[in-house]
């Protein structure tokens, strides 16, 4: 039996749970026809739940740096944050995971358990990782490999999550509001002087002008390549009373980074403290998720002041779960809103290594064989060799969700601040942001303009290896369904929430 049979599987287990009320409902059916039901009023449903992610085995393999490392203790656990919405028409699932990244074909398997419990299309499914650098591997990435025990516990896990939200659905109001944190982003890439930069013998540039972190008050720096996105959207989902049941928000920022695996950096620790904010911590019900919006390009340190700030993993949570709690503090509610979600596939180049290139990291391989790569030239050799056994093409599933006045622009990249902040201008939808590492993994796509320039994000690698123009065509693709959602279901009016009394 492969191990794919064996995570299908899973979905049966998964299942049992819903299988008799299914059944017993079916035997009901059939005993008398069933009454011809009145038109039923618009009702929106919500229901979440965080399914528990932390690996049951040790040691475990941890990917997000240049080489390879292990753990072998949890810190603070890892969650799939799993959201389920219904507009009475349509059902839709986001969950957030407490990963660095998530290849598409793990996501597509939990998408698929989760389609078979809860009747949701796996299109209308949008899942997206964190981007926290302590977690297991489930990606092979730079010196890292995938770990293997891990890969096969993730998916089963991920629609676990999706079908316990699933199950409790229940009557809901929705609404959203986006705040701002000015202080915890801004670009880590710089242009620098000539000659400054470092350039990667096998990264297939040359003469590189860019540099990932400069540092403060460095002479040799110029500008920074980019702008960051400093806004923090949060949806917020309650009971018809009132009551909290989840938030889903996303922000700009790479990671913290301030702790060991496994743990899921900063990101949990604005979950609890939102829980918290909107007085829900003694709601086994309520969930909290943060996903990552437009960071590639992104980090916590501003580069143009002089370095002032010492900075940790809890302050930084407090200050952005501040301003999303005081964007929280304004949303107005509605009682229902239209669900709209569409998805298309997109084919992109790969910057391929020639086969000359390919020989000298081959030859060069040879002075670190029988070990994993301990070295930047080491470790891009490795890629050099293994991105000349891949497809010469990849395929990115790309979506956009619209939820009443919102949309949710989904990418399955490390991407630039610039992308989105591109996407918020063209979109026909009033309020719109994006969420990156969705749907899968394949890479950091900086624009077109900044490729001659070279840096870290241009070494090609497998995490980094798509085409020039591929950023071009992304955000283009994403526009259209953006468009495309904005188009449907226009004549079916959000439903505004009465007022709630003050306590």
């Amino acid at each position: 039996m492969n191990h794919l049979h064996c995570r299908r599987l899973a979905a049966l287990f998964i299942l049992l749970g819903h299988g008799f009320l299914l059944g017993h409902g079916a035997a009901r059916a059939q005993e008398s026809p069933p009454a011809v039901p009145k038109p039923a009023a618009r009702q929106f449903r919500a229901g979440a739940f965080a399914a528990d992610i932390s690996p049951l085995e040790f040691p475990v393999i941890i990917n997000g740096g240049m080489t390879e490392r292990t753990a072998d203790k949890i810190t603070d656990r890892l969650h799939a944050r799993c959201l389920v919405l219904d507009d009475g028409t349509t059902k839709v699932a986001l969950a957030v995971i407490d990963n660095c990244m998530v290849p598409r074909h793990l996501l597509d398997e939990a998408k698929e358990m989760a389609s078979l419990a809860t009747g949701i299309p796996t299109s209308r499914m949008l899942l997206s990782a964190t981007h926290t650098h302590t977690a297991p591997s489930v990606h092979p990435c730079l010196g890292s490999d995938a770990d293997a025990a891990y890969s096969r516990f993730l998916p089963a896990q991920i629609a676990k999550g999706i079908a316990a939200a699933h199950e409790r659905l229940q009557p809901a109001r929705i609404g959203w509001a986006f705040g701002r944190d000015e202080k915890n982003v801004a670009c880590r890439h710089w242009l620098m002087k000539p000659g400054v930069a470092p350039t990667n013998p096998f990264g297939g540039t040359k003469d590189d002008v860019v540099m990932m972190h400069p540092g403060h008050n460095n002479p040799s720096a110029i500008m920074a390549t980019g702008r960051p996105d400093p806004e923090i959207p949060v949806i917020s989902i309650q009971t018809p009373d009132g009551q909290p049941l989840a938030i889903y928000s996303a922000y700009s920022l790479h990671y913290v980074g301030q702790t060991q695996p496994v743990s899921a950096d900063y990101f949990a620790l604005y979950c609890d403290l939102m829980t918290e904010h909107v007085g829900a911590d003694k709601n086994p019900a309520f969930m909290a998720a943060l996903a990552n919006a437009t960071s590639g390009d992104m980090w916590l340190m501003d580069y143009t002041e002089p370095q002032r700030r010492q900075y940790s993993m809890k302050g930084v949570a407090e200050e952005v779960a501040a301003a999303a709690f005081e964007a929280y503090r304004q949303i107005e509610y509605f009682d229902w809103v239209p669900l709209v979600m569409e998805e298309s596939l997109l084919e992109v180049g790969v910057r391929m290594p020639s086969a000359e290139e390919v020989d000298e990291a081959q030859e060069f391989m040879k002075s670190f064989e029988g070990r994993k790569p301990k070295t930047v030239p080491e470790v891009y050799a490795r890629e050099t060799v293994l991105l000349s056994q891949m497809p010469p093409t990849r395929e990115l599933k790309l979506q956009a969700l619209r939820i009443g006045d919102l949309a949710i622009g989904a990418i399955p990249n490390e991407t630039y601040a610039s992308t989105g902040l591109w996407l918020k201008k063209q979109s026909p939808v009033r309020k719109t942001f994006v969420v990156e590492l969705a749907n899968g993994c394949e890479g950091y796509i900086p624009p077109p303009e900044l490729h001659p320039l070279g840096g870290y994000t241009c070494w090609r690698a497998r995490t980094a290896c798509l085409e020039p123009e591929a950023e071009r065509k992304i955000r283009s693709g994403v526009l259209a369904l953006l468009q495309k959602v904005d188009a449907q279901r226009r004549d079916e009016s959000p439903v505004p929430s009465a007022p709630t009394p003050a306590p």
